[in-house]
C-alpha cells in the first residue's frame, strides 16, 4: 500500500498523460476493492481508506481533462486546495491505523499469552491429575496392606491370648493335680492296708479269734472313714479348682480373697514343682482375716494372682540361679558361699483400707530394670527369654484389674533385691 501511495505520488509529480494516469486509478482501485473482499487483508482496510481520498482527488483531476486545458485548470485550481486536507487526512488515518495495530498486536499477544499460559496450566493439571491417580492408587494399596497386616495382627494377638490361657490352665492343671496327689495317696494306701487287714480278718476269723477279728474289723472301719475323708477332700480340691479354671462368666460374686489368694498360691507353686523338681521357695502368707468378701470374678482375680505368683518364683528361682553360676566361678571357700547364700522367698499379704482391700504379692529376687518399668504393662512385652513368656501376663492381669473391677495395679521394685506388686480392690 504504502508503494502504491509513493507510485500515485510520483504519478502527479511526474505528471503522466492522461491515459497513464487513468491506467495508475484503475490500478489502485483494484488493489482497493481486493483489500476490501479479501478477509485476509482485513488489517489493511485502514490505509485503504488512508489513501481512498487521494484516488478520488486523482480520477477528478482526470475527469476534468475530458473537458479541456481550460476545464481541468478550473477544477485543478478547486482541487489545489484540497490536496492538504487529504493528506492530512492520509496521515491521520496512517496514525491512528498505527495506534490500532499497535494495540491489536497488544491484544493478540496478550491472547497468545494466556493460550500459553492455558497449555500450560492444562499440562499441569493433567499432569497432577495423574500424579493425585498414582498416589491414591498407592495410598489404596498401602491402606489395603495395612488392613491386611491389622486383620493378620489381631488373629495373631487372639492366638497368644489363647496360648497365654492355656499355658495359664496347664500350670493350674499342674497345680490341682499336686494338690489331688496327697488325698489320693492317702486313699491308696489305706485302700492297701485294708486289702491286707481283710486277709489277717479271715485268718483270725478260720482259727476262731474273735478278739483279733473285732479288732481288725474295727482298724478296716477307721480305715474307710479316712478313706471317705480324704476321697471328699480330693473331691472338694476338683470342684474348687474346676470352678476356678471354668471359662468366664463375667459375673461377680461374693468371694473370700484370702481363701482364693492361698488356693492360687499353692496351685502356682506346686505347678512350677510339678515341672521342676529342684524348684523351692519359702512362702509367707499374712492374710487380714477381716477382710471378709470381696464382689468380683474369682476366675478372673485368680488368673491375675497366677501370673503374679508364676512371675514372683521365675523371679526368685532366676536369682538362685545366678547366684549359684556365680559361686561356681568363686572360689569354692566356705567364706565366699557364705556369702551368696539366697533363700527364695515369695510374701502374700492381704489387709483392709478404709474402702479398699489390698493384696500384696512381694519377692526378693532380681527387681525390674529401671529402664523398662513404663513398660511392663503393654501387651507383648516380657523380660523373658524367647519361648518363655508371651508378655500377655501382666498386660491382661491390669485390664482386669483396672477396667474389670475398677481397681489399681502398681508395682514397687528395687533392682537386685525385690520386687512387690500392689492390687487394690474396691471393698
Amino acid at each position: 500500500m504504502i508503494a502504491v501511495c509513493v507510485i500515485f505520488g510520483v504519478g502527479i509529480s511526474l505528471r503522466f498523460t492522461h491515459a497513464v494516469n487513468w491506467f495508475w486509478h484503475l490500478v489502485l482501485l483494484g488493489i482497493i476493492l481486493v483489500i476490501y473482499k479479501r478477509p485476509e487483508f482485513t488489517r489493511l482496510r485502514n490505509l485503504m481508506f488512508a489513501v481512498l481520498p487521494l484516488v478520488i482527488v486523482g480520477l477528478l483531476r482526470d475527469l476534468s481533462g475530458l473537458f479541456g486545458d481550460k476545464g481541468f485548470r478550473v477544477v485543478d485550481t478547486y482541487l489545489h486546495y484540497a490536496d492538504p486536507f487529504v493528506f492530512v487526512w492520509m496521515v491521520t488515518m496512517l496514525i491512528i491505523h498505527t495506534r490500532q495495530q499497535k494495540a491489536l498486536d497488544k491484544e493478540r499477544k496478550k491472547r497468545e499469552a494466556e493460550e500459553q499460559l492455558y497449555k500450560i496450566t492444562t499440562a499441569q493439571k493433567a499432569q497432577l491429575e495423574v500424579m493425585v491417580a498414582e498416589r491414591t492408587a498407592e495410598i489404596t494399596s498401602q491402606k489395603e496392606a495395612l488392613e491386611h497386616a491389622l486383620a493378620e495382627l489381631k488373629t495373631t494377638q487372639t492366638q497368644l491370648i489363647q496360648s497365654e490361657k492355656m499355658a495359664s490352665l496347664g500350670e493350674l492343671t499342674a497345680g490341682i493335680a499336686h494338690e489331688i496327689q496327697n488325698p489320693l495317696n492317702f486313699v491308696n494306701n489305706f485302700a492297701e492296708v485294708n486289702v491286707e487287714l481283710i486277709d489277717e480278718l479271715t485268718t483270725a476269723f478260720d482259727k476262731g479269734n474273735k478278739e483279733e477279728v473285732t479288732a481288725i474289723a474295727f482298724d478296716i472301719k477307721q480305715n474307710l472313714g479316712k478313706i471317705t475323708h480324704h476321697g471328699k477332700r480330693a473331691d472338694a480340691i476338683v470342684k474348687g479348682m474346676l470352678q476356678h479354671s471354668q471359662s468366664n462368666s463375667g459375673q461377680k460374686e461374693p468371694t473370700d480373697i484370702n481363701q482364693l489368694a492361698e488356693e492360687y498360691l499353692g496351685l502356682s507353686f506346686h505347678g512350677l514343682r510339678a515341672k521342676d523338681k529342684s524348684f523351692n521357695a519359702t512362702l509367707k502368707k499374712h492374710f487380714d482375716p477381716s477382710i471378709g468378701k470381696l464382689n468380683v470374678i474369682p476366675q478372673d482375680i485368680g488368673r491375675v494372682l497366677l501370673n503374679i505368683y508364676n512371675n514372683a518364683f521365675y523371679a526368685v528361682t532366676d536369682k538362685k540361679k545366678m547366684i549359684a553360676a556365680a559361686s561356681a566361678k568363686a572360689a569354692s571357700s566356705t567364706a565366699a558361699l557364705a556369702k551368696v547364700e539366697f533363700e527364695p522367698t515369695v510374701t502374700v499379704t492381704t489387709r483392709k483400707l478404709r474402702d479398699k482391700v489390698e493384696l500384696t504379692v512381694r519377692d526378693n529376687g532380681n527387681g525390674i530394670p529401671e529402664k523398662v518399668m513404663d513398660k511392663i504393662f503393654q501387651p507383648f512385652f516380657t523380660t523373658k527369654p524367647t519361648g518363655q513368656g508371651t508378655g500377655l501376663g501382666l498386660s491382661m492381669s491390669y485390664d482386669i484389674v483396672t477396667k474389670g473391677h475398677g481397681g489399681t495395679m502398681t508395682v514397687n521394685t528395687k533392682e537386685g533385691e525385690f520386687t512387690e506388686f500392689i492390687i487394690q480392690l474396691p471393698a
